[in-house]
Protein backbone atom coordinates (compact mmCIF):
# COMPACT_ATOMS: atom_id res chain seq x y z
CA UNK A 1 0.00 0.00 0.00
CA UNK A 2 1.02 3.42 -0.90
CA UNK A 3 1.70 6.08 1.74
CA UNK A 4 1.29 9.63 1.78
CA UNK A 5 5.06 11.31 2.42
CA UNK A 6 5.96 14.64 3.82
CA UNK A 7 8.13 16.46 1.44
CA UNK A 8 11.87 15.93 0.56
CA UNK A 9 13.92 15.50 3.47
CA UNK A 10 17.44 16.84 1.43
CA UNK A 11 17.58 20.32 3.19
CA UNK A 12 17.43 18.09 7.13
CA UNK A 13 20.41 17.82 8.39
CA UNK A 14 20.17 18.29 11.98
CA UNK A 15 19.21 15.37 14.71
CA UNK A 16 15.97 17.77 15.50
CA UNK A 17 14.69 17.94 12.79
CA UNK A 18 15.98 14.64 11.43
CA UNK A 19 13.30 13.35 14.42
CA UNK A 20 10.65 15.77 13.05
CA UNK A 21 10.75 14.25 10.17
CA UNK A 22 10.57 10.89 11.07
CA UNK A 23 7.60 11.91 13.12
CA UNK A 24 6.21 13.14 10.30
CA UNK A 25 6.72 9.85 8.24
CA UNK A 26 4.88 8.04 11.13
CA UNK A 27 1.86 10.69 11.16
CA UNK A 28 0.84 10.68 7.57
CA UNK A 29 0.48 7.02 7.68
CA UNK A 30 -1.96 6.90 8.99
CA UNK A 31 -1.40 3.20 10.79
CA UNK A 32 -2.72 2.15 13.49
CA UNK A 33 0.68 1.07 14.85
CA UNK A 34 0.91 5.15 15.72
CA UNK A 35 -1.22 4.89 18.94
CA UNK A 36 0.65 2.52 20.16
CA UNK A 37 3.98 4.35 19.78
CA UNK A 38 2.47 7.59 21.40
CA UNK A 39 2.28 5.48 24.51
CA UNK A 40 6.26 5.14 24.84
CA UNK A 41 8.40 6.86 27.05
CA UNK A 42 9.44 10.08 24.52
CA UNK A 43 12.85 8.08 23.85
CA UNK A 44 11.52 4.72 22.69
CA UNK A 45 8.68 6.73 21.11
CA UNK A 46 11.48 8.30 19.21
CA UNK A 47 13.23 5.15 18.04
CA UNK A 48 10.13 3.94 16.95
CA UNK A 49 9.23 6.51 14.82
CA UNK A 50 12.67 6.30 13.21
CA UNK A 51 12.51 2.64 12.66
CA UNK A 52 8.91 2.96 11.06
CA UNK A 53 10.33 5.36 9.57
CA UNK A 54 12.83 3.33 7.45
CA UNK A 55 10.59 0.58 6.59
CA UNK A 56 8.46 2.98 4.92
CA UNK A 57 11.49 4.20 2.66
CA UNK A 58 12.48 0.62 2.05
CA UNK A 59 9.04 -0.50 1.41
CA UNK A 60 7.90 2.62 -0.67
CA UNK A 61 10.39 1.58 -3.24
CA UNK A 62 9.71 -1.96 -2.91
CA UNK A 63 5.95 -1.29 -4.00
CA UNK A 64 7.52 1.72 -6.88
CA UNK A 65 6.34 0.87 -10.18
CA UNK A 66 9.28 2.16 -11.93
CA UNK A 67 12.42 -0.02 -13.60
CA UNK A 68 14.05 -2.84 -11.82
CA UNK A 69 17.35 -1.77 -11.88
CA UNK A 70 16.15 1.68 -10.44
CA UNK A 71 14.81 -0.51 -7.46
CA UNK A 72 17.97 -1.95 -6.91
CA UNK A 73 20.01 1.03 -6.96
CA UNK A 74 17.92 2.79 -4.39
CA UNK A 75 17.82 0.14 -2.39
CA UNK A 76 21.87 -0.14 -2.32
CA UNK A 77 21.83 3.24 -1.11
CA UNK A 78 20.20 2.33 1.79
CA UNK A 79 22.02 -1.04 2.32
CA UNK A 80 25.10 1.42 1.95
CA UNK A 81 23.49 4.29 4.57
CA UNK A 82 23.06 1.08 7.37
CA UNK A 83 26.70 1.15 7.03
CA UNK A 84 27.33 4.34 7.32
CA UNK A 85 24.90 4.79 10.36
CA UNK A 86 27.42 2.03 11.94
CA UNK A 87 30.33 3.84 11.02
CA UNK A 88 29.24 6.87 13.04
CA UNK A 89 28.74 8.74 9.92
CA UNK A 90 24.94 8.74 8.67
CA UNK A 91 23.85 11.40 6.30
CA UNK A 92 20.02 11.01 5.94
CA UNK A 93 17.59 12.01 8.48
CA UNK A 94 15.78 8.66 9.02
CA UNK A 95 19.41 7.56 9.84
CA UNK A 96 20.22 11.03 11.69
CA UNK A 97 17.28 10.07 13.96
CA UNK A 98 18.41 6.28 14.32
CA UNK A 99 21.73 7.48 16.05
CA UNK A 100 20.71 7.87 19.44
CA UNK A 101 18.45 4.66 19.25
CA UNK A 102 21.13 2.26 17.38
CA UNK A 103 23.55 3.78 20.21
CA UNK A 104 21.29 3.57 23.54
CA UNK A 105 19.02 0.19 22.49
CA UNK A 106 21.57 -2.37 20.82
CA UNK A 107 19.55 -1.92 17.32
CA UNK A 108 21.09 -5.25 15.31
CA UNK A 109 22.81 -3.78 12.00
CA UNK A 110 21.71 -7.25 10.73
CA UNK A 111 17.87 -6.62 11.48
CA UNK A 112 17.91 -3.23 9.23
CA UNK A 113 19.73 -5.29 6.30
CA UNK A 114 16.98 -8.19 6.37
CA UNK A 115 14.52 -5.52 6.18
CA UNK A 116 16.01 -4.80 3.02
CA UNK A 117 16.70 -8.28 1.59
CA UNK A 118 13.25 -8.54 2.16
CA UNK A 119 12.34 -5.80 -0.11
CA UNK A 120 15.36 -6.92 -2.47
CA UNK A 121 12.90 -9.96 -2.96
CA UNK A 122 9.96 -7.55 -4.08
CA UNK A 123 11.96 -5.57 -6.50
CA UNK A 124 13.72 -8.62 -8.05
CA UNK A 125 10.67 -10.01 -9.36
CA UNK A 126 6.86 -10.42 -8.40
CA UNK A 127 6.51 -12.67 -5.69
CA UNK A 128 4.32 -15.46 -7.11
CA UNK A 129 3.51 -18.79 -4.92
CA UNK A 130 6.84 -19.11 -3.56
CA UNK A 131 7.59 -22.61 -1.64
CA UNK A 132 7.45 -22.90 1.74
CA UNK A 133 11.18 -22.19 2.60
CA UNK A 134 10.57 -18.48 0.42
CA UNK A 135 7.44 -17.77 1.77
CA UNK A 136 9.48 -18.00 6.06
CA UNK A 137 12.49 -16.24 4.62
CA UNK A 138 10.24 -13.77 3.38
CA UNK A 139 8.12 -12.86 6.35
CA UNK A 140 11.11 -13.29 8.52
CA UNK A 141 12.70 -10.68 6.69
CA UNK A 142 10.12 -7.79 6.07
CA UNK A 143 8.03 -8.69 9.76
CA UNK A 144 10.28 -10.33 11.91
CA UNK A 145 13.38 -8.40 11.30
CA UNK A 146 10.97 -5.30 12.12
CA UNK A 147 9.88 -6.72 15.42
CA UNK A 148 13.37 -7.89 16.61
CA UNK A 149 14.43 -4.07 16.24
CA UNK A 150 10.88 -2.99 18.02
CA UNK A 151 11.41 -4.99 20.87
CA UNK A 152 14.90 -3.94 21.01
CA UNK A 153 13.87 -0.05 21.16
CA UNK A 154 11.12 -1.52 23.88
CA UNK A 155 14.14 -2.80 26.07
CA UNK A 156 13.45 -6.02 25.79
CA UNK A 157 16.93 -8.10 24.81
CA UNK A 158 15.57 -11.46 26.67
CA UNK A 159 15.70 -14.53 24.18
CA UNK A 160 12.06 -14.62 25.21
CA UNK A 161 11.95 -11.48 23.56
CA UNK A 162 13.13 -12.02 20.21
CA UNK A 163 11.23 -15.77 19.95
CA UNK A 164 7.85 -13.42 20.86
CA UNK A 165 8.78 -10.75 18.14
CA UNK A 166 9.43 -13.19 15.26
CA UNK A 167 6.00 -15.71 16.23
CA UNK A 168 4.19 -11.77 16.45
CA UNK A 169 5.66 -10.77 13.31
CA UNK A 170 4.62 -14.25 11.31
CA UNK A 171 1.30 -14.28 12.96
CA UNK A 172 0.65 -10.00 11.10
CA UNK A 173 2.68 -10.74 8.03
CA UNK A 174 0.15 -14.31 7.63
CA UNK A 175 -2.78 -12.10 7.96
CA UNK A 176 -1.95 -8.90 6.31
CA UNK A 177 -0.92 -11.26 2.95
CA UNK A 178 -4.69 -12.65 3.52
CA UNK A 179 -6.05 -9.15 4.12
CA UNK A 180 -4.40 -7.69 0.78
CA UNK A 181 -4.76 -10.70 -1.25
CA UNK A 182 -6.71 -8.31 -4.09
CA UNK A 183 -4.19 -5.54 -3.62
CA UNK A 184 -1.19 -7.62 -4.24
CA UNK A 185 -2.87 -9.18 -7.39
CA UNK A 186 -3.04 -6.34 -8.72
CA UNK A 187 0.29 -5.52 -8.75
CA UNK A 188 0.74 -9.10 -10.06
CA UNK A 189 1.83 -10.34 -6.31
CA UNK A 190 0.73 -13.69 -4.88
CA UNK A 191 2.34 -14.49 -1.56
CA UNK A 192 0.10 -17.57 -0.94
CA UNK A 193 2.53 -20.52 -0.13
CA UNK A 194 2.44 -23.09 -3.53
CA UNK A 195 2.34 -25.81 -1.26
CA UNK A 196 -1.02 -24.46 0.04
CA UNK A 197 -2.30 -24.11 -3.10
CA UNK A 198 -1.37 -27.52 -4.30
CA UNK A 199 -3.30 -28.96 -0.98
CA UNK A 200 -6.46 -27.87 -2.29
CA UNK A 201 -5.53 -28.35 -6.18
CA UNK A 202 -4.99 -25.33 -7.48
CA UNK A 203 -1.41 -25.52 -9.23
CA UNK A 204 -1.67 -21.86 -11.47
CA UNK A 205 0.47 -19.37 -9.99
CA UNK A 206 -1.47 -16.51 -12.12
CA UNK A 207 -2.67 -14.16 -9.13
CA UNK A 208 -6.17 -12.92 -10.83
CA UNK A 209 -6.78 -16.58 -11.78
CA UNK A 210 -6.13 -17.98 -8.31
CA UNK A 211 -8.14 -14.98 -6.97
CA UNK A 212 -11.37 -15.97 -8.83
CA UNK A 213 -10.20 -20.02 -7.88
CA UNK A 214 -13.55 -21.41 -6.00
CA UNK A 215 -11.06 -23.06 -4.07
CA UNK A 216 -9.06 -20.20 -2.62
CA UNK A 217 -11.10 -20.09 0.63
CA UNK A 218 -9.66 -23.18 1.50
CA UNK A 219 -6.01 -21.69 1.46
CA UNK A 220 -6.74 -18.94 2.83
CA UNK A 221 -8.54 -20.87 6.05
CA UNK A 222 -4.88 -22.95 6.15
CA UNK A 223 -3.09 -19.95 6.34
CA UNK A 224 -5.26 -18.22 8.68
CA UNK A 225 -4.30 -21.57 10.82
CA UNK A 226 -1.09 -20.42 10.39
CA UNK A 227 -1.33 -17.44 11.52
CA UNK A 228 -3.31 -17.98 14.53
CA UNK A 229 -1.02 -20.93 15.67
CA UNK A 230 1.71 -18.18 15.71
CA UNK A 231 -0.27 -15.92 17.30
CA UNK A 232 -1.38 -18.75 20.35
CA UNK A 233 3.33 -18.97 20.70
CA UNK A 234 3.66 -15.50 21.30
CA UNK A 235 0.76 -15.08 23.64
CA UNK A 236 2.67 -18.10 25.35
CA UNK A 237 5.69 -16.54 25.39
Amino acid sequence: MTLARPASPAALTDEAAALAHVRSIATASGSSFLWGMRLLPKARRHAMYAIYAFCCEVDDIADDVGATEEKHRRLAFWREEIGRLYDGRPTHPITLALQHPRRCYGLPKAEFLAVIDGMEMDAREDIRAPDMETFRLYCRRVAGAVGVLSVHAFGAEEPEAQRLALAEGDALQFTNILRDLREDAERGRLYLPRELLLRQGIESRDPMTVLQDARLPAVCRDLAAMAEERFTEAQAL
